[in-house]
């Protein structure tokens, strides 16, 4: 009898010193529960899998190095804000963002705050977001043959949260 034969799947991942950002950020909680302010050093690596392609890679290593690299920018040094947070009440002016939770306000410069549609700024919300936005960079470039993406926030050495998405 015949050996069974697998299929070799391919993978790649770039976790780099600059996939990292500085942010500040606090979630709601447990229903009634909101953390105070504070900020993380965070790390951001993405994974890839996919078919080889006529180059025999899943993807160009720089391509997904340059999009990680762009988001971590993005989210670099803000304040970062749930929209779709039902605990929060958001009010974004030109100038400034205020931000109540119960008698809590925060106001905070516009420049200095990123407004981000999910719900809480957990790392798990984070890393949704990241992937989501590396996905559709990915399909804007045109880029085939991928069958998932997997985006890992890490909040802080040895606490990290990841998000798997099947493209």
């Amino acid at each position: 009898m015949a050996e069974p034969t697998t299929t070799p799947q391919f993978k790649v991942r770039v976790v780099k010193d600059y996939t990292v950002f500085c942010a500040g950020h606090f979630i709601t909680y447990e229903g009634d529960k909101c953390e105070s302010l504070h900020g993380h050093n965070y790390r951001a690596a993405a994974s890839v899998e996919g078919d080889l392609n006529s180059d025999f890679y899943v993807l160009d290593f720089s391509v997904l190095k340059k999009l990680l690299r762009g988001l971590c920018d993005q989210l670099d040094h803000k304040m970062l804000v749930p929209l779709h947070n039902p605990r929060l009440t958001v009010e974004a002016g030109p100038d400034e963002v205020l931000l109540r939770y119960g008698a809590k306000r925060y106001i905070f410069p516009r420049s200095d705050t990123l407004l981000l549609p999910i719900p809480n700024t957990t790392a798990e919300q984070l890393a949704e977001w990241i992937g989501g936005e590396l996905e559709r960079a990915l399909r804007e470039r045109g880029a085939a043959g991928l069958r998932a993406l997997e985006v890992e926030v890490e909040e802080s050495f040895g606490q990290a949260a990841a998000c798997r998405r099947t493209l």
